[in-house]
């Protein structure tokens, strides 16, 4: 007697995990809002458009990993990013674009109000602006009787670790613009927010000056990547 051959299944190809990931993504971020997703995903969706047919979840994985964190990816010199595979001229525009969109959405919120009535505005438009800067920068808003800012010029870029400053510069212009009082912010690249006795002494000679002009010195911040210290606060001013 002749045996019935077995019939088998078919193999089923593997199932494809991250198959619609893309639009599971994106419709969490759609109906649960930006708290819903992790700082990697939130680095997709933004890679997402520069690269719009090719899974992306490891390449954003490696940025963060390579950098640091979603700041640090979005704020990485060109340079740098393009050494990463997968990073074309397309996504390091993009990053561009979404760090210009914020600094200008930060920057609406504070220009022209009143800064001590904004002031945790104002730390986070600090931060957001100089926290991931490779280069000491030192920056200066100029308020009007109101407290209002008038404007937000920088006026110094040194090296990682030290920044020329010109208090009568800062006078000047402070006049030039009609301004009665001074907002004076520099980052610390190193992390490290303590201010440096040449900190602290350029900070003094420039209230100093200021007076003489009737124009009052606010506050000095320094940014850090970790935070945002007040010479005001620590009694420094």
């Amino acid at each position: 007697m002749q045996e019935k051959p077995i019939k088998t299944s078919p193999l089923k190809p593997p199932k494809n995990h991250r198959a619609g990931h893309r639009s599971r993504l994106r419709d969490r971020f759609r109906k649960a809002g930006p708290d819903s997703v992790q700082d990697h995903e939130l680095l997709e969706l933004v890679l997402f458009r520069a690269i719009p047919r090719r899974d992306v979840k490891d390449l954003a994985h490696l940025l963060i990993d390579r950098f640091g964190d979603l700041s640090a990816v979005l704020a990485a010199p060109r340079e740098d990013l393009l050494t990463i595979a997968g990073v074309s001229e397309g996504v390091a525009d993009d990053f561009l674009v979404v760090r210009a969109a914020a600094l200008r959405f930060g920057q609406s919120k504070i220009l022209h109000r009143p800064a001590l009535a904004n002031w945790q505005d104002l730390v986070i438009y600090c931060r957001t602006k100089m926290a991931e800067n490779q280069l000491e920068e030192f920056h200066v808003l100029f308020l009007d009787k109101q407290n209002r800012i008038i404007a937000d010029e920088k006026m110094g870029q040194g090296t990682v670790d030290h920044t020329p400053v010109y208090p009568r510069e800062v006078i000047k212009r402070a006049l030039s613009l009609n301004a009665t009082a001074l907002i004076i912010a520099h980052n610390h690249p190193s992390g490290n927010s303590s201010p440096s006795r040449a900190d602290i002494e350029m900070t003094h000679k420039l209230r100093d000056l200021a007076k003489g002009f009737n124009i009052d010195l606010h506050d000095h911040l320094i940014v850090a990547r970790g935070e945002v210290l007040s010479f005001k606060e620590k009694g420094l001013l």
